[in-house]
């Protein structure tokens, strides 16, 4: 979708999904919270106009120019994929459950330990904690791991988000390369 979404179609987008971009053997399976509404209705992960994801993404090196989201397909190929926490959209992240928040993670855990991606990167500290039931996570690597897979946590990279700059945010995205890129 090249021009925004109108209001009817933001509507339509509620509860629905958007595909994960994944296979077996990633280098980084990106994790968000759950698909905006401007994300579903799109097709595109972190879609909506000043979600600084693909920004992020670029300035910390994972990609050699700043993709759009219509050009999501081409992470694959540098061995990075995109998936979510919950599969429902929504209109905001707090619209959805503690219940749901646990029973993605479960789900995640299963999706982690099918692909076995060897980071799975979470995008959003509280979430995360609730997913996984561990209010003390913070930002960067954890000592847990899914399966054999290690787990980094990453700030929201929603525009809304005013704790983190573009710049720290590319920052904390640019420590997971180096990680992701060590042997």
């Amino acid at each position: 979708m090249t021009t925004p979404p109108t209001r009817d179609q933001l509507a339509s987008a509620r509860n629905t999904a958007v595909d994960d971009l994944i296979a077996p053997g990633l280098r980084v399976l990106f994790c968000g919270i759950n698909p905006g509404l401007y994300s579903a209705a799109s097709g595109h992960h972190f879609a909506r106009p000043g979600n600084r994801f693909w920004p992020a993404l670029h300035r910390s090196g994972f990609t050699a120019r700043l993709l759009h989201p219509s050009e999501q397909h081409q992470l694959l190929a540098l061995g990075l994929g995109i998936t979510n926490v919950v599969s429902r959209a929504t209109a905001k992240a707090g619209e959805l459950t503690k219940a749901e928040l646990r029973a993605g993670g479960v789900e995640l855990a299963r999706r982690v330990t099918r692909y076995r991606p060897r980071w799975l990167a979470v995008l959003g500290i509280t979430a995360y904690r609730t997913a996984f039931e561990d209010p003390n996570a913070t930002v960067g690597p954890q000592p847990a791991r899914l399966g054999g897979t290690r787990v980094w946590l990453l700030p929201n990279p929603s525009g809304l988000n005013a704790h983190w700059s573009a710049s720290a945010l590319a920052d904390e995205f640019s420590r997971l390369r180096n990680a992701a890129h060590s042997p």
